[in-house]
């Protein structure tokens, strides 16, 4: 049986995740910031809950040591995140730590930290949640693509290296995702002066047009056991045609599209 470690379970993609590995024989080890509150995942017989905050180095490494007791480990699914939204003048340096700590620092540490046992054991793959926002931009949310932007690069550059010892890294890049993700796992900032840009942003945002977590979670399924040596896996319709009409129109062309999408009177 093979097993996937996952960080950020207990809600939207990464808990739809932690269902459909255990669902197709998995074992899942779904780590949260308070799994003694997680219910649905408890009662799932091949999945087993640790408490983990990934902005915590400490704890990071104790989970680690938790989980490799429990035996092999196959896959690491780095998906733990949120977002933080509104304009970059009203954004506090706190805000802004805690963007960068959560999206991309909780990855690189807990990447870091399970590197040496793929190494030894010759073999192991990361994926990584990142987003088409590692892609393209939208206005208003300039810290949250720092970090998914830098993933994609550290990503793309970490692979040459574990390659070299026989580990696999990976991207998964969703576009919307029918979850709670915007009530629960955004922040938003707000100044006057924007106040009318942003309202007029949200006005354009069409939920109905995000895709299922359950669906986002079979592309994590399908990176986790195709054997591909393919580092990208973008996610969901709205994401593969933002990302394929960037390309094909140009990133100043597209760019200036998106701003009259957004920002047209």
């Amino acid at each position: 049986m093979k097993t996937i470690f996952i960080t950020g379970a207990s809600t939207g993609l990464g808990k739809a995740t932690a269902k459909l590995f255990a669902a197709q024989g998995w074992q899942v080890i779904a780590t949260m910031r308070n799994p003694s509150v997680e219910k649905e995942l408890s009662s799932i017989r091949n999945i087993t809950l640790l408490p983990l905050d990934v902005t915590n180095p400490a704890q990071i490494k104790e989970t680690r040591e938790k989980a490799i007791a429990m035996g092999n480990i196959d896959v690491v699914f780095n998906n733990a995140g949120y977002g933080l939204m509104g304009p970059l003048e009203a954004v506090t340096d706190e805000q802004v730590t805690k963007q960068l700590n959560t999206n991309l620092l909780g990855v690189i540490r807990v990447t870091q930290a399970f590197i040496p046992y793929f190494r030894e054991k010759q073999g192991g793959l990361f994926i990584t949640t990142t987003s088409i926002g590692g892609f393209i931009t939208y206005p208003f949310s300039a810290m949250y693509h720092a970090t998914k932007w830098a993933l994609e690069g550290w990503s793309e550059s970490l692979a040459f290296e574990l390659k070299k010892i026989g580990v696999d890294i990976k991207t998964v890049a969703p576009g919307g995702i029918k979850t709670d993700f915007l009530n629960r796992s955004a922040e938003y900032t707000a100044h006057p002066v924007y106040d009318k840009w942003v309202d007029q942003l949200f006005s354009k945002i069409d939920p109905n047009r995000f895709t299922l977590a359950e669906q986002i979670a079979e592309v994590v399924y399908e990176a986790a056991t195709d054997g591909k040596d393919q580092l990208r896996y973008i996610a969901g319709e709205d994401a593969k045609a933002q990302y394929a009409h960037r390309i094909q129109v140009g990133e100043e062309a597209f760019r200036k599209n998106m701003e009259q999408i957004f920002f047209a009177e």
